[in-house]
Order: structure tokens, then sequence, then C-alpha cells
């Protein structure tokens, strides 16, 4: 069977800007999944903000196995109720892999249930450490690598205790952070990773394909249970 990906980004900047278009012609969605596509176990989908039902319609919610979200500028126009059927499903078996500034989107703040805030500033340089060499999502790569220009985040980043920290980023301004967590929720897998800024060509790069095809087997569970009662579920963001 093969593991449905759906692969969501706002689609926004590449639109805004002419530069950004320039770098991801296919846009961010297009470059992971090319990424992705090597791996013959992947049913690949993408989809964007201002598609219907802002790119996630409940049919394509249901088939999916794992979700990539991409997301920066438009974090607030994703419909609170979409937010909640994405952390619904992740409860029950989804995966969940945030990408960047996806530290800030809806689904990713529910399923933390802390602020997510962090440090920031662009282009820096980063030195991406492997710090759990045993965990599946650094299977095969290097104990270290570099990005020539990435976004810094930088601690201290507001989220609960990760299960596992994979990846530690280290920076040319001297700021380290935590740079691939990995939690369970319900049923449900969920990782973050912090390298990917729009204007820089990090979903370019092999290592990114090969973190991403690893989390996606990491993230990926056979069974999904069956729809559980909205109310159990609580928005900390509402109000």
């Amino acid at each position: 069977m093969p593991i449905n990906v759906t692969v969501w980004n706002e689609g926004r900047h590449e639109k805004n800007d002419t530069e950004i278009g320039k770098v991801y012609p296919d846009g961010l969605h297009g470059a992971i999944k090319k990424l992705l596509e090597t791996d013959g176990d992947f049913l690949i989908t993408t989809t964007t903000l201002d598609d219907p039902c802002s790119g996630l319609p409940d049919e394509l919610l249901e088939k999916t196995n794992v979700l990539i979200w991409w997301g920066h500028m438009s974090h607030e126009d994703v419909p609170m109720e979409l937010a909640l059927k994405v952390q619904n499903r992740v409860l029950r078996g989804m995966g969940f892999i945030a990408l960047h500034s996806a530290h800030m989107s809806r689904p990713f703040r529910l399923l933390m249930g802390t602020s997510c805030t962090l440090k920031w500033r662009d282009g820096c340089r980063e030195r991406l450490w492997v710090t759990d060499p045993s965990h599946p999502i650094a299977k095969g790569l290097p104990e270290t690598f570099e990005l020539k220009t990435e976004e810094m985040y930088g601690e201290f980043f507001d989220i609960p205790k990760p299960e596992s920290v994979v990846f530690t980023g280290w920076f040319n301004t001297g700021n380290v952070f935590r740079s691939g967590c990995c939690w369970t929720r319900g049923a449900g897998r969920v990782f973050y990773f912090q390298p990917g800024h729009e204007t820089n060509p990090t979903f370019k790069l092999p290592e990114v394909g090969l973190i991403l095809k690893n989390a996606v087997h990491w993230a990926y569970r056979v069974n999904i249970l069956p729809s559980i009662d909205c109310e159990q579920v609580t928005s900390p963001l509402e109000g």
C-alpha cells in the first residue's frame, strides 16, 4: 500500500515576490514534492491555501497518512475549523511534519499547546548536527552538514519537551536551536524541522530530501483510528 503524503503550502510568497518565484518556480510544495518523489512508497498530493477548502477538503484530509505543512505569512487565514480537523486526525494517527515557519501555524500550536515563539534573524550560515544518530529520521545522514544561507531560529523555543531532538542547529551568530524535534500526540507522530526559509534554496538539498523522506516513514501509521468527538479536542488558540 502506498503512503499517501499531502504537501500543504500557503503558496503566496511565490506569487507575490518574483525573487522567491525564481528560487522556487514550482512553489515550495513543488520543490518538496520533487525531493520526495524518488521514494516509490509515496503517493504525493500537493495543495495550497488558496485551493478550495483552504487546500484540505475532508476527502483529501481523510485519506492522508502524512501531512507536510509549510506556512508563514498567512497563518491566521487558515480557518480554525480546519486546524482542529488536522489536530483531530493527528490524534487518530496521521503523521504531521511542520516545516520552518509552520512553528506558528494553527495546527502545530494546537498540537503543542504552547506559544511556539522563538528568536529569529535571516541571512545566516547554519551547521546542522545530528544529535540523535540512532533515530530513524537520521538514517543515512552525515554527522553534520552546512546550509550556506538560512534563517536563524534561536532559543528559547517555547515548545513542550521533545521526545527526541534529532538535529541541533548552530548559526554563525552564535545561536543554537533544537532544529529537528519529535513528539507523539495521541496515536499520531509529529516532527518539526527548522530549515526552509522561502528565500533560500534549502528544499533543493539532498540531505534535506533524505530527512523529509525518513520523517515520512517514521511518522506513517498503518492504521488510523475512527473519528473522535471534536469536543474532546480543546483549542488553546481560541479567544
